[in-house]
């Protein structure tokens, strides 16, 4: 099991804020002869006849002197993990919780901006601060 980023807390407390119920810390899967973790998994019921919502999170916190380098090992990190959440036949949608301070600085260049287009990244923006989600991407 990898250890938790600096952050996780934060991103934790975030989601449960927002009416989130973590479920796995981490969420653990092992398919296709691999042992996957990752960082959060968490539920929310929208209401009886609506069933409930379950997302997969992977937090990261780009403080990395080489933000293209940590995006790189990220973006593999949520291919793999998009393909074992797929092989696993889960319900869970992967997403990337980021620092409000990546998001308006590395992912507002064109080049993050095109790769998240590409592998249809989605993103949870936190405001590490004020312990909130700022903003959900796309």
């Amino acid at each position: 099991m990898m250890a938790k980023d600096i952050i996780h807390h934060r991103v934790r407390t975030a989601l449960e804020k927002d009416g989130w119920e973590i479920t796995d810390d981490p969420l653990y899967l092992n398919v296709a002869e691999i042992e996957v973790y990752i960082d959060l998994g968490a539920e929310r019921l929208l209401g009886a006849e609506k069933g409930d919502r379950k997302i997969a999170v992977e937090i990261k916190t780009f403080l990395n002197p080489s933000a293209l380098s940590e995006f790189h090992t990220v973006l593999g990190q949520c291919l793999n993990y998009r393909l074992a959440l797929k092989l696993e036949g889960s319900d869970r949608t992967l997403y990337l919780a980021i620092p409000q301070e990546a998001w308006s600085t590395f992912f507002r260049r064109e080049f993050a901006k095109l790769a998240i287009a590409e592998h249809q990244l989605q993103l949870i923006i936190i405001d590490l601060a004020q312990e909130e989600i700022v903003e959900w991407s796309p």
